[in-house]
């Protein structure tokens, strides 16, 4: 059986963003409580770690001492122009006293999580409070001040590991990407919405990566209203043969929800079953994979997606994932006329730019 790690700490729940934020630090507690009401946290090899919060030392692997500075003077109710041209203050990145404790203990719980899986107690860890994938070294974008996904990706491949970081996130995952843009040690699969519209504007299927990174870096833009089906097609056809050629060490695996039908932010209609699917997908290939949660702006379908999720990697039973599943969506004509010639056109771009650099 897989050794499946939860990472958790109620100390998580002492922080909040702004209430006028979408963004929501009480959707690991809220589905820690379903796991737990459901007996999946423990039995078998399933068990809870809490984390610690990141140390500077390891922050400023990837984010500049400046940058570092200047959040924790913000959540001091400080900041100047040069902390807002990083990001901080901006509509998508408020100040609040919270700014700069929360991410940390965020990112430590991932750090934790890959600490795990690199000394063998993982084989599975799962960070619900994670994957603040927008971030750059000196930059607070889309909820995201510290980067703990490009951590996490870092510490693996120092430690010797071929890393695969996949993101379906709605959103394009624009600061892992860019992180290893140069780099053929961690390859990035970003699956988001087109960029034309939604935040961040990035993730292009031409952008592939340069130099050493070079087909390392793998964009697939989705079409406003992909149905699950349209979206498995997608990933069976490009995910799973670069994950076979590039056969990492570990897998890095952003969960975000908000590609989830009903999202108030973005414009997909996914079941929860695509998030299982990918899951065993995933679990076929045998490789430990480190999980994060991401977006996801409707919180009931979010906890439930998660809570799948760590089901369907820990092990759970069929019965129990069943009473997370979420009811097929009905998929209209109009729906499969539009969605499949962008979703056809897409996949033949990915395979042009990339599949040859693989040998594929």
């Amino acid at each position: 059986m897989r050794k499946a790690v939860f990472i958790y700490s109620p100390e998580l729940e002492k922080y909040s963003y702004p209430s006028d934020c979408p963004f929501n630090t009480s959707r690991a507690g809220k589905t820690r409580k379903i796991l737990d009401s459901m007996g999946l946290l423990s039995g078998g090899n399933r068990s809870e770690t809490a984390p610690t919060p990141a140390q500077r030392v390891v922050l400023k692997k990837f984010h500049s001492a400046r940058y570092l500075h200047a959040l924790k003077t913000a959540a001091k109710g400080r900041w100047d122009a040069e902390a807002f041209g990083m990001g901080i203050g901006t509509p998508d990145c408020p100040v609040f006293k919270d700014m700069y404790d929360y991410p940390v203990l965020a990112c430590g719980a991932t750090l934790t999580a890959a600490k795990l899986i690199l000394s063998g107690d993982a084989d599975v860890a799962f960070n619900p409070s994670g994957g603040f994938h927008h971030a750059g070294p000196e930059r607070a974008a889309g909820f995201c001040y510290i980067n703990d996904a490009a951590l996490a990706c870092m510490i693996l491949a120092e430690a010797g590991k071929r890393v695969l970081y996949l993101d379906v996130d709605v959103h394009h995952g624009d600061g892992v990407a860019n992180a290893f843009y140069d780099r053929s040690d961690v390859l990035t699969i970003s699956f988001h919405q087109n960029p034309r519209t939604l935040f961040p504007g990035t993730g292009f299927e031409n952008e592939i990566g340069t130099g050493q990174g070079k087909g390392h870096c793998v964009n697939v833009p989705l079409p406003i209203g992909t149905y699950d089906q349209a979206y498995i097609k997608a990933f069976e056809t490009i995910a799973l043969p670069l994950l076979a050629a590039y056969n990492p060490d570990v897998i890095v695996f952003e969960l975000g929800a908000d590609g989830l039908a009903g999202d108030p932010l973005a414009h997909l209609c996914l079941t929860n079953n695509t998030y299982a699917d990918i899951i065993e997908h995933l679990l076929s290939f045998d490789k430990p994979i480190l999980a994060t949660g991401g977006g996801g702006y409707n919180i009931d379908n979010t906890i439930k997606a998660w809570a799948l999720a760590w089901s369907t990697l820990a092990g759970g039973d069929a019965n129990r994932e069943n009473q997370l599943r979420d009811k097929a969506l009905l998929v209209s004509s109009q729906q499969r006329d539009t969605v499949t010639p962008a979703i056809e056109a897409t996949i033949e771009a990915v395979k042009k730019n990339i599949f040859g650099i693989h040998s594929l």
